[in-house]
């Protein structure tokens, strides 16, 4: 593998549609070479007490992520080295035993809510994007994925949604936009469209 690797970060709300604009390029690529990691795979287990809100853990702060093994790894991708990502858990909100090894690869797509929040990480992506979705589109998303996908209930989604996913989208991730290159809105084919013809150029 020849260095540098190419590492796209694709940052948003949540609910904003993240992984899949990031699915939307890799299919457009079509090739062994691309590779998602996603963000969420580097929370922590057990976030600080300090970051508690009426008693539970707030998974919407920056510091709810393992950012040294997150700035580690895709550095270490970046050297076109393979790495060894943690499974996340959804339901029980905490990492499984289990790993899976991601890389090397020629382009590497990392998405997440706070993928732009970290200097050390904005540092090391040759193209940065940003999400941008309205609040209203975004909370039906989430609405919708984590009763179907995390086995959450509509009461206790829309009370975290209050408690953290609004206050700290407002504190900590919309200022983050001021570092994309690219800011896309609902309708990505078209970024997706440009970012996948780039991609194959770097892939020739």
């Amino acid at each position: 593998m020849n260095a540098p690797m190419y590492l796209i970060g694709i940052a948003g709300g949540s609910g904003s549609g993240k992984t899949t604009f990031a699915k939307k390029i890799i299919q457009r690529v079509n090739h062994p070479e691309v590779v998602l990691l996603s963000q969420d795979s580097y929370y922590l287990s057990a976030p600080s007490p300090s970051l508690r809100v009426h008693g539970e853990a707030n998974f919407d702060h920056p510091e709810a992520f393992d950012w040294p093994l997150l700035r580690d790894h895709l550095a270490r991708m970046k050297q076109g080295i393979d790495v060894a990502v943690p499974v996340y858990d959804y339901k029980t909100s905490s990492r499984t035993s289990e790993m899976h090894s991601v890389g090397p690869a020629k382009v590497v797509i990392l998405e997440g809510i706070f993928t732009l929040w970290d200097e050390a990480l904005r540092d090391l992506f040759d193209v940065k994007i940003y999400l941008h979705v309205e609040a209203d589109i975004r909370f039906i998303r989430r609405l919708h994925r984590d009763v179907r996908d995390r086995g959450r209930t509509h009461d206790e989604i829309i009370r975290r949604y209050y408690d953290t996913v609004r206050p700290m989208h407002q504190l900590f991730l919309e200022p983050t936009r001021k570092y994309a290159d690219l800011i896309v809105g609902e309708e990505s084919d078209v970024a997706a469209d440009i970012l996948a013809a780039r991609v194959r150029e770097l892939l020739k």
